[in-house]
């Protein structure tokens, strides 16, 4: 999967808008933009952070828990 699918598939699990994810987690909203429009590559370790904060919170919108179990 490539990075921009990455971002925008962990910002759609939670179940936020663009502008919702970009205040939860303090990105400037035209970064966010740029990453799922591939126009620039957000850091590996970005991305990372973002999956592992998002499963440990349990930020999953319903439903969508029993679909990462079988990914």
């Amino acid at each position: 999967m490539d990075k921009a699918t990455k971002i925008k598939e962990l910002r759609e699990r939670t179940g936020m808008n663009r502008r919702e994810f970009c205040e939860y987690f303090q990105i400037p909203y035209r970064t966010v933009t740029e990453w799922e429009r591939d126009g620039r590559h957000a850091p590996d370790y970005v991305i990372r952070l973002l999956e592992y904060y998002i499963q440990m919170e349990k930020m999953t919108k319903k439903g969508q828990a029993d679909e990462d179990m079988t990914d």
